[in-house]
């Protein structure tokens, strides 16, 4: 037990230095930095255009904008906290302003959800602009789970503890058949699994191998025997999949977390919409509607007004808190009343620790992406649980930690260790449906140890019979050279991006831009480097050059590895960016990244890159190796002048 507490300790340590490390470097990029400084480092976007306002369902405003000056490397995201302001005035300072979150980014484009339901009356005044501020809820969420798991003594979460930790061994009952999903043999063994387990269960599921479907199947499998479960993720994102899902399977899911952090198309199941239209709510807006034209009259009497109009006006006063008290109970009735009835809770693993589930316990947490999740934040749903189902891959992406000394501990997920110290609790899924063997087959090697089949669907998936799956493409001994953004201190390649963006016209050409009458194919640019990406959507957005691949540009999806996790594309093309006579890497290192980059494509494979200088590292040198004895190997003068 005291090296458990000591192993606990250790973490929180970390997780503070991390919170230390975020907040450092935030204040780097914004404290006492004038406006421009702020939108040249991603901070903030400045001067933007209002185009539209608009009122959310609950009453809150939400607003589009635009701007011209955008940083590439911009910090803006999907669930973000901000404030919108306005100079109002002559200089370029923050004058007036409401905070917010961010709903969506989309180029040079962005939605916001206003902290109010009023439309400021400085909007039309001065210059408008949007600011990053830092959010420390979800550090505090995390240390306040810490000290709660040290502390525990007996009891559920305690005996999760210790099994998670290896104190403990996890327990198993006795388990039938699982129902029939219409899953292959190694998703149903996983169901199994997951229905014999008393304290743990652990799905790995690697790419394309169905990890969220098989989670889907055990929730609905689960939904049988207990009145509600709670499914969470590391991400917005990552919960609006099994959210999208589990309703697809008609059953009863309540979305917490605010309604802007909630992709769009789910908003009706998040509790502010079901509130609206819950059967009393009709109640509780007339209630708010009294209150507030009782407070209206009775501020109508002045103090010099005598005996009778100040007990009329205390007389509406006491009224109106009356209807105020009457509708905030009513409120947390529905509230309440709609958590009740909800088979399934959904939200991240920080939502986790809202006070709406103060007092709850769920039978059953799955917690999906788990092997991206920080330990910290891992523990938040664990202490409203009494079983823990993980699925996730800790051969893939990671949990982004910005500090080097934190990452030293925290890069060991919740996940990786109940892996390693219970694999009688942990089932990998093996058989993948997402791509053919000629692109499963070096990851499978390298990541999986051979035990990943391609399922037969995979044996149509390419472009044509006669297209290979799989090139990559040298340009050793080209001159092609990488350089360092003086920003961002990223790498980027001006020839390799050019080259792969004459590569992918090449091969649209070749094969035209319709997968079949309904869709067009869906295509994505990896780069591991932000200013590789950003050079590649300067090139297509702005470059007459490229204006054949532009007409179709709502078809090509161009990030970094990170944003492209959990997603896939009929072709995907990779610019490895490094380019150097020191033979050195860099983030190229992190080959679980390279896992993720390999493993999105489902028809066609192109991997763009400098085998002088990646050669260097053992897994890229395997990965020359693999490509050279498959007939995948080709020079970049193979395709100078338009080439095949």
């Amino acid at each position: 037990m005291a090296n458990i507490r000591e192993e606990l300790a250790y973490t929180t340590k970390l997780l503070q230095l991390e919170r230390q490390e975020d907040r450092d470097q935030f204040r780097n990029l914004t404290y006492r930095k004038s406006l421009k400084e702020k939108v040249a480092s991603g901070m903030c976007w400045y001067p933007v255009d209002l185009l539209k306002v608009r009122w959310a369902f609950s009453d809150q405003l939400v607003v589009e904008i635009s701007t011209a000056e955008i940083s590439q490397s911009h910090a803006f995201q999907s669930g973000k906290s901000i404030s919108f302001f306005s100079n109002a005035g002559e200089n370029d300072r923050r004058k007036k302003f409401v905070n917010g979150v961010v709903n969506g980014v989309k180029r040079n484009k962005m939605t916001l959800s206003l902290h109010t339901e009023q439309l400021p009356d400085w909007i039309h005044e001065g210059k408008l602009g949007a600011e990053l501020l830092f959010d420390e809820s979800s550090y505090k969420a995390m240390e306040q789970a810490m000290e709660q798991v040290i502390r525990v003594a007996d009891g559920r979460l305690a005996r999760l503890r210790d099994v998670l930790l290896g104190e403990e061994v996890p327990v198993f009952s006795d388990g039938s058949a699982p129902e029939e999903f219409g899953l292959n043999e190694s998703q149903n063994k996983a169901l199994l699994l997951i229905q014999k387990a008393r304290d743990l269960a652990v799905v790995h599921g690697p790419p394309g191998t169905g990890k969220t479907t098989t989670l889907v199947r055990a929730v609905l499998q689960a939904s049988r025997t207990h009145a509600q479960v709670m499914v969470c993720a590391p991400s917005n994102a990552a919960v609006d999949v099994l959210v999208e899902k589990l309703v697809a399977e008609d059953l009863q899911v309540l979305r917490l977390g605010h309604p802007s952090r909630v992709d769009e198309n789910l908003i009706l199941q998040t509790l502010d919409a079901k509130t609206l239209s819950h059967p009393s709510y009709k109640i509780y807006k007339n209630l708010k509607k009294s209150g507030e034209a009782l407070k209206r009259s009775a501020q109508k009497f002045k103090r010099n007004f005598g005996a009778a109009e100040r007990d009329k006006r205390n007389q509406h006063m006491e009224e109106a808190r009356r209807c105020f008290g009457e509708a905030r109970q009513l409120h947390d009735y529905m509230q309440q009343d709609l958590l009740a009835s909800s088979q399934v809770i959904a939200c991240t693993l920080v939502g986790a620790a809202s006070s709406l589930l103060k007092g709850k316990t769920f039978p059953i947490v799955f917690m999906d992406e788990a092997a991206q999740a920080l330990e910290p934040a891992a523990w938040i749903p664990l202490l409203i649980a009494d079983k823990l189902v993980m699925a996730g891959d800790h051969c893939q992406l990671p949990p982004t930690i910005k500090s080097r000394k934190a990452a030293e501990g925290l890069r060991h997920t919740l996940f990786e260790k109940a892996i390693a110290r219970h694999p009688q609790a942990s089932h990998m899924l093996t058989i993948q449906y997402r791509m053919p063997a000629g692109i499963m087959s070096f990851p499978n090697a390298v990541f999986y140890g051979k035990a990943l089949q391609a399922a037969p669907n995979t044996l149509s998936h390419y472009l044509r019979p006669e297209e290979p799956v799989m090139e990559f493409i040298d340009t050793a001994g080209s001159g092609f050279t990488e350089f360092q953004d003086r920003e961002t201190l990223s790498t980027g390649n001006k020839e390799e991006a050019q080259m792969l963006l004459t590569l992918l016209t090449n091969l649209m050409r070749k094969i035209g831009w319709k997968a079949n009458a309904e869709r067009d194919w869906e295509i994505g640019l990896i780069a591991p480097y932000s200013a590789q990406v950003r050079l590649l959507r300067q090139y297509l957005d702005e470059n007459p050059e490229w204006v054949f691949l532009k007409q179709k540009r709502d078809a090509i999806s161009i990030q970094t590895v990170d944003g492209f996790q959990g997603q896939e594309k009929d072709i995907m093309l990779i610019s490895l960016t490094r380019s150097n006579p020191q033979g050195e890497i860099g983030f190229l290192s992190d080959t679980r990244r390279m896992n993720v980059a390999l493993t999105r494509a489902k028809r066609k494979l192109i991997v763009l890159g400098d085998s002088a200088t990646i050669g260097t590292h053992p897994f890229y040198q395997a990965f020359l190796d693999h490509v050279q004895a498959n007939d995948c190997y080709h020079s970049v003068y193979e395709y100078w002048d338009g080439g095949q």
